[in-house]
This record gives C-alpha cells, structure tokens and sequence, in this order.
C-alpha cells in the first residue's frame, strides 16, 4: 500500500512539473509574439521629460526641459534646408560637438564614454518620414537608429537617445513635410524649429536629488570632524563627510562614488563650500531655426515674372538702339 501511493506521489509530481514547464513556454511564446506584433518602443532617460512634462518638451519662456537635469551649457547646432516643398523628404541634421577624448563618470562611479541624444520640435504637419519614403542615401546615413515621438498625440516632435557620442555626433532625421492641399490646417509660410542636443548625463534628476555626476557642497558651516567611506548596496565606495557646526550636533553629508574629494578632516567650511571636484563633462544646448514651406504655383509664377522682366529689358535695349539708328539717319540729311 505504501509503494502505490509513493507511486502515485511521483507520477503527481512528475505531471505537475510538465504542466509548470509547459505553462512557461506558452507564458514566453506570448511575450514574444506580443513584442512582435505590438513593438515597445525603448526607454531610456528622455522619459523623464516626457513623465514631467506630457504635452511638450517646450516651457513658455522657450526654453526646452532638458536643460532642468543637464545643467552644464554646451553647443548644439541645426542644419536644414531653406526652403521645402509639399510632401518631399528632407534633412534636418542635428549636429552635438564635444571632446571624444574625455569620459564621463557613469552611475556606478567609473569612468565611461559620453552618450548623446536629442529632441527635435518640427511645425505643425511635419513629421518623420515612414520607411518607404527615405531614399537609400539616406538611409546609409541613418542606419539603425529610432526615433521615438514625444508622445502619442505629437508625431512633430521627436526623440532620440540615449546613442554612443563617438558614431553619432551629428544625427541626421528624415523629415516628411505636409501637403496644404490634403492636410487640414497647414498653409504655405515659414515656419520656426526648436532642437536640444544633449551630451553626458544629467546632474539632477528629476525628483531633485543630485546624481553622482555633479559636484557636491557642505549643508552646514563648520568643521570636518571626519571623512568615513562604505559600501552601498550596488557595492559602489561612497564618502560621509561628518562636519561639526559651532552649535548643534554634526552633520553627515554623504557623497556618492564619482566625484573626487577636494577637502580633508580638520579643515573648516562654509555652508555651500564645494567639498567635491565637478566631474561633468557634458551639457546641454539649444538652438532654434526656420524653413518655408514653398508653394510649386508660387515658384512657377516667381520664374514666369523673372522670365518677364528680363524680356522687356531685352526689347527696352533693342528699341533704344533702334530709336538711335533712326536719329542718326535723320542727321545725315
């Protein structure tokens, strides 16, 4: 009687075991026909903004919200072209110049290259070029990268990043511009462009603490009693800096691996005296721009009035020596 049910315990578990491993693969084949059919598309840190600031990238005074987390001011440049006409593809090339030579410090407190994104606010109506549109030159200048739009309701404006910096130092972005003659509320005219490039990481996040990337300053004035280090739970070696203010007890300042300590124990600080080296090596930058969304009729009756104007200079000259032929003849009677 004791084997039976032994017997039966295995064959319970051995089934039990089959239904767990069979509901397992089923639960992958899921996530993986799910991810096919829907894509998601990658985050990465210009979904912060996005969090803070759902409709727009953009504040009222003009500035762009990036610039409230990176807060070093760095060069970003636009190119685009003058002039456009309806529904054609263009480039609109974001260029973020920096040093290749120097490293960032990276959330663990090494040492590592620079990453670099953008955001790219195009008018009303124009918008990245879908797959088939982008000729093949171009395409070899995008390669893989995404374009994630800002969000679901604002194909206009675009992110991208976080890249490597040393590939991509100037982003070039396929743009579609609108047809006036099948899209509601877009006319022929010029119109403004807003681009942030950003390179580095930030140095406050977006909550208001301070990340490992920004330096450091003493809360209180007065005497560094002492300069602890430990571990945290990444394992990362972090500083506690203990200082003793004339009255009250002592502060700790705790200053997380990456920046360097410029004080030691026994000296004295003011409140807001830098106790860190500022590691950052990246920053932020902002840069507006303009292109005319050109008519083809208005260019054409541009070219026929040009056409026209030369034609009647032609026929004034032909005619003025004409008229002194005639005044010469008559002289010579």
């Amino acid at each position: 009687m004791r084997k039976v049910c032994l017997s039966a315990i295995g064959k319970g578990g051995k089934q039990a075991i089959a239904r767990i491993v069979i509901l397992a693969i089923a639960t992958c084949t899921l996530f993986l026909a799910s991810d096919l059919a829907i894509p998601q598309s990658a985050a990465a840190y210009p979904f912060w903004a996005q969090q803070t600031y759902p409709q727009t990238p953009r504040e009222a005074t003009g500035r762009i919200v990036c610039a409230n987390c990176h807060l070093g001011a760095k060069p970003t440049q636009l190119e685009v072209p003058q002039s456009v006409l309806p529904d054609t593809v263009f480039e609109a090339v974001v260029k973020i110049p920096y040093d290749k030579s120097v490293q960032q410090v990276v959330a663990d407190g090494s040492k590592g290259p620079l990453n670099v994104g953008a955001v790219l606010m195009l008018p009303e109506g124009f918008k990245i070029a879908p797959e088939d549109r982008i000729p093949e030159e171009m395409k070899e200048k995008i390669g893989d990268l995404f374009y994630q739009p800002y969000n679901e309701d604002t194909e206009n404006v675009v992110l991208i990043g976080p890249i490597p910096g040393d590939q991509y130092q100037e982003i070039v972005f396929p743009v579609l511009s609108p047809n006036p003659a099948t899209q509601k509320g877009v006319y022929f005219g010029k119109y403004s462009i807003h681009v942030g490039g950003n390179r580095g990481r930030g140095q406050v996040y977006p909550t208001g603490e301070k990340s490992n990337n920004a330096i450091y300053n003493a809360s209180v004035a007065g005497k560094i009693t002492k300069i602890a280090t430990s571990e945290n739970e990444d394992g990362n070696q972090i500083y506690q800096v203990s200082i003793q203010p004339a009255e009250g007890n002592a502060v700790v300042d705790t200053i997380p691996a990456g920046p360097e300590l410029v004080v030691s124990e026994g000296q004295e600080v003011k409140a807001g005296d830098a106790l860190t080296t500022n590691p950052n090596v990246g920053g932020f930058g902002q840069i507006d721009g303009e292109i005319v969304l050109q008519s083809p009729t208005r260019i054409k009756w541009l070219m026929a009035f040009l056409a026209a104007i030369m034609l009647s200079q032609v026929m004034l000259v032909l005619k003025k020596k004409q008229v002194e032929k005639v005044q010469a003849a008559e002289m010579n009677f």
